[in-house]
């Protein structure tokens, strides 16, 4: 910000307001304000103190200390009482335009009675009568002091009389009175229609300073009761964007929290608080402050409820706070600052609404966001074992026969349920059969390290009598010796189990499950060696195939046989594969597949599924890949560790991605994100899902949601774990959003950022293209000299590239600029001629047509944009010859222009009829109408037998037209 010297004259007083009025809100630019009046009264012009005050006026109106607008409107209002004379009409307008900012700023305020309120209004309406204007924007401030206090009978009437009112210039723009109105249906109730009423701001038709940044945050909550969360979700992302800088918007800014309480995105709703510790505090908005220290509760009790009210908190300045105290701190502050409005408004309206929003409940228990976010509430297991509430718990014998049912079954979680059996066994006598297989089952949760647990089973289940169950759990321990590193002393193991059971089953000393789990752990062990030595694939296969002819046809009912012989179908499959015969390898995964899930143990099936995914995926079959990821997410259903299901969505997501399917591909994204966040992996696997979700979200145009994804994946992406390309494409995605928002110097910043990682790549086309757009986004952020260095640098990678077009393309950009900076016209047309020499030259023996052809139009454009460039060079203050010498040299480079695309034929035809009217036009101004004109029939010419329904022809011939009628007149 500027000084407050130098304010010498009116106009640079005018100059200071506006470079104010373009500084972020807050205390800081209002401090200037007050600067900038003392520095007006100093001037002795009357209007420059009315435009002053104004001023101020504006910025405490959008700041947190609001309740300092009305010494500066009071002291307006008795200027314009005293002398009206000293407005101009635009002053005029002002004043009575921020009579409505008095009315919602005194409701603001419980320190001024309702009786003064009220009193106001009338005032105000007698005014607006004197001025003329409509009683529209009289109405609605009334609405909202009978809305406010609950008077809905008089609300009622004061909303179909400002709806009835005729708009005019001082009702509030078409956003703004949609908001209200929409809220005064979520008032009553009626969500829907709250939300039709708000379409056409979330949509963009209507907009203004505080629009959609309102409706969006309004919205939040409605949406999430009607179930519509994807909007709600959307809205969340877009909204916050538009009012995380804005710091007078701190009720907005509280509808969002309120989001992050009731859809178990808490983690997230603290970070919000973590940005804004003053909301906490400043007193200038007594309303705002109440919403947000109502929503601060809600979300403290909400983590106070979830077990974690010691958990340190944001909170206000000077001291540290847990959940639990803040919840309390919060609750009183907001309760006292309704019971003052309420005493203000002698009803107890306030009050209610604000016990009511701070009592809610949980809309969703986690509404995943895409953006990274802790989890706060602790996760439950994936698939937990419900049971109905029981006055005692339940004996040794009932857990037995449930976790025997549980494993025979193969059941997910049998291994919990022997844990439950293990420890009601420590207090109980059992006999040697049940600790055998307690050792059994807890082993088999151990993995590599279960080996002497299985072999201390094995000693158990013999001295129960069961020899072939010991035998089993032998050959299991042998076969974890395996997984542990230890093949050959497994392989050595496997033998005595092996040759024992097949003679016990011989002799029908042992039945069919016994020699099913030794054969598969043979099997196991001997496919472990095919997989980490490459050795023994004819002796794995013999086994499993031995192991499907015992097993073949017997299982029926037997889940674990058909167990069996799905796994062993599966071992042929990676043996096929291992074969480099993925066809076959693909089949048996599928058949191995079909195979549990007949047995209805879809779960195991979904290995075999990703397996066939890969292998297509392999071949180029990538609607056999969709296919059999979707097959995984279904059969694992909430199976699935939160890992694997992460993975599985990402998966299916760049699978969609890459036929076009985005907007279901961003499901999956989000979904990916959100299970890599509940696994604990968000810096890895949840990076790369917000990488690919921001992309997919910004192929649909959602880029205030692609922004916020995309910055949040930043956070986590480095080029050690990602790879540097992934951190290179967020940025650049990341450039993109940005300056299709508008936030020009942002995407100038993160485009940099992505060229200066691409600098030292071998292949320089991206490095190149990133320092084009950062030039780019400079010049849209009106930093020329700047654009101009990046354009540079940009022209001289494409020249080294021997990319014709890009460099005439940077040095047209750099023309352009040069109109901007000390260069001025003639490094603008010195620049521009380069342009055309490079075109030129490289045009020289280029034999190849296409390449020729795309040169030529790049020429053709390089001209008009000179003629353009030249015509509108000339100085306002420019003297006729320099004038005339500067259109001249203008229709010169046109001409050359429409020469140009005459060469291309009907390729070129849009292109030169456009540069023959800018050629038309021209003519006209250097007084020459019948050359004008004859221009103008050329186009008309060239469109005799063109489409009439084309926009290009019906534009063109219009404007032909329009060129013709000074010369027909």
């Amino acid at each position: 910000m500027g000084a407050t010297g130098g304010i010498a004259d009116f106009d640079a007083l005018r100059r200071a307001m506006a470079e104010n009025s373009e500084e972020p809100e807050g205390p800081a630019r209002n401090a200037r304000a007050e600067q900038l009046l003392a520095e007006a009264e100093k001037l002795n012009i009357p209007l420059a103190v009315v435009e002053a005050l104004g001023h101020q006026l504006k910025v405490y109106n959008y700041s947190s200390e609001k309740d300092k607008m009305f010494v500066p409107f009071a002291r307006l209002l008795r200027l314009w009482d005293e002398r009206p004379g000293d407005f101009d009409e635009y002053e005029t307008h002002s004043l009575y335009w921020v009579f409505k900012w008095m009315s919602a700023g005194m409701l603001d305020q419980p320190h001024i009675p309702l009786a003064s309120v009220e009193k106001w209004l009338g005032e105000m309406e007698h005014r607006y009568r004197l001025a003329g204007h409509s009683e529209r924007a009289v109405r609605s401030a009334e609405f909202s002091v009978a809305a406010h206090i609950g008077d809905f009978p008089r609300a009622e009437r004061a909303y179909a009389a400002w709806l009835a009112a005729d708009r005019d210039r001082m009702a509030d723009c078409h956003a703004c009175e949609l908001h209200g109105q929409g809220g005064w249906q979520l008032r009553n109730g009626r969500d829907a229609e709250a939300l039709e009423l708000w379409r056409p701001v979330l949509e963009g038709e209507y907009s203004c300073a505080h629009e959609p940044h309102t409706v969006l945050a309004s919205s939040l909550v409605p949406l999430l009761r009607l179930g519509r969360t994807d909007e709600a979700r959307a809205h969340h992302l877009r909204g916050f964007r538009l009012v995380r800088p804005m710091e007078s918007m701190r009720g907005a800014y509280a509808d969002h929290v309120e989001f992050c309480a009731l859809t178990g995105n808490e983690a997230r709703g603290l970070e919000l608080l973590a940005e804004r510790p003053a909301y906490f505090t400043d007193a200038g908005q007594p309303r705002s402050r109440m919403d947000f220290l109502a929503v601060v509760t809600l979300l403290m009790e909400r983590l106070t409820g979830l077990g974690l009210g010691e958990q340190r908190v944001p909170g206000p300045a000077g001291r540290a706070w847990s959940a639990a105290e803040l919840a309390g701190h919060a609750r009183a502050e907001a309760l006292e600052l309704a019971a003052r409005f309420d005493a203000r408004n002698g009803t107890s309206y306030v009050g209610d609404r604000v016990r009511e929003r701070m009592d809610q409940r949980p809309l969703a228990d986690r509404l995943p966001l895409g953006v990274r976010a802790a989890r706060t509430a602790p996760a439950g297991p994936v698939a937990p074992v419900v049971r109905a509430p029981a006055q005692e718990p339940p004996s040794l014998s009932e857990l037995l026969a449930e976790a025997r049912r549980l494993s025979d079954t193969l059941q997910p979680h049998a291994l919990e349920a022997w844990a439950a059996v293990a420890e009601a066994a420590e207090s109980t006598e059992v006999d040697a059969y049940v600790r055998a297989e307690v050792a059994d089952h807890t082993a088999m949760g151990r993995g590599p390290e279960g080996a002497e647990l299985f072999e201390r089973a094995a000693e158990l289940y013999a001295q129960a009598g069961d020899e072939g169950e010991a035998i089993a759990a032998r050959a299991r321990a042998a076969y974890v010796r395996a997984l542990a590193g230890e093949l050959d002393v497994a392989t050595a193991a496997i033998g005595e189990p092996y040759d024992r059971i097949l003679a016990l089953y011989a002799d029908e000393a042992t039945g069919v499950r016994q020699t099913a789990s030794v054969l598969m752990s043979r099997a196991r062990i001997l496919m472990r060696r095919v997989h980490e030595r490459s050795e023994g694939a004819g002796e794995a296969e013999q086994a499993v195939r031995e192991l499907l002819a015992l097993v073949g046809g017997r299982g029926g009912s037997d889940v674990r046989l058909v167990s069996r012989a799905a796994e062993g179908r599966a071992m042929l499959a990676e043996l096929a594969e291992h074969a480099g015969d993925g066809e076959r390898a693909a089949e048996l995964f599928r058949q191995a597949s079909a195979q549990f899930v007949g047995a209805e143990l879809p779960w195991f099936a979904v290995e075999y599924e990703v397996r066939v995914a890969a292998l297509a995926h392999e071949q180029g079959d990538m609607a056999e890949a969709e296919r059999a990821l979707r097959a995984a997410l279904e059969h694992g259903g909430p199976h699935v560790e939160a890992v694997g299901r992460a993975q599985l969505h990402l998966q299916l997501a760049e699978v969609l991605g890459g036929r076009g399917a985005a907007e279901e591909a961003a499901e999956h994204a989000l979904q990916a994100a959100h299970w890599a966040d509940e696994a604990g992996e968000s810096s890895t696997l949840g990076a790369w899902a917000r990488h690919q979700l921001g992309g997919l979200l910004l192929r649909q145009g959602r880029f205030a949601e692609a922004a916020e994804v995309l910055e949040s994946a930043l956070a986590d992406l480095s080029a050690e774990t990602h790879g540097d390309g992934a951190v290179v494409q967020t940025q650049w995605w990341l450039g993109d959003c940005l300056s299709e928002l508008g936030e020009h110097h942002a995407a100038a910043e993160r485009r940099l950022q992505a060229a200066e990682i691409a600098r030292h790549w071998p292949e320089q086309h991206d490095h190149a293209t990133l320092a084009h757009l950062a030039a780019e986004s400079l010049g849209n952020a009106g930093l020329a000299a700047e654009a101009d260095r990046a354009y540079a640098r940009a022209g001289e990678l494409w020249r080294a590239m021997g990319n014709v077009h890009f460099l005439v393309r940077s040095l047209r950009a750099r023309a352009w600029l040069a109109l901007r900076t000390e260069a001025g016209t003639a490094g603008a047309r010195r620049l521009m001629t380069a342009a055309v020499t490079e075109c030129e030259t490289a045009l020289t023996g280029l034999r190849d047509p296409a390449a020729r052809e795309r040169l030529t139009g790049e020429l053709g454009h390089t001209h008009r944009q000179f003629g353009d460039l030249l015509a509108r060079s000339v100085p306002e203050d420019a003297q006729d010859a320099a004038i005339q010498d500067a259109f001249e040299a203008a229709l010169a480079e046109t001409t050359a222009a429409i020469a140009v695309f005459a060469e291309l034929g009907a390729d070129g035809l849009h292109s030169r009829t456009g540069a023959e009217l800018a050629a038309g036009w021209l003519e006209a101004d250097l007084s020459r109408p019948a050359d004008a004109a004859a221009r103008a029939r050329a186009v008309l010419d060239a469109y005799r037998d063109a489409d009439p329904e084309d926009d290009t022809v019906r534009a063109r011939r219009a404007e032909a037209r329009q060129l013709l009628e000074p010369a027909e007149s």
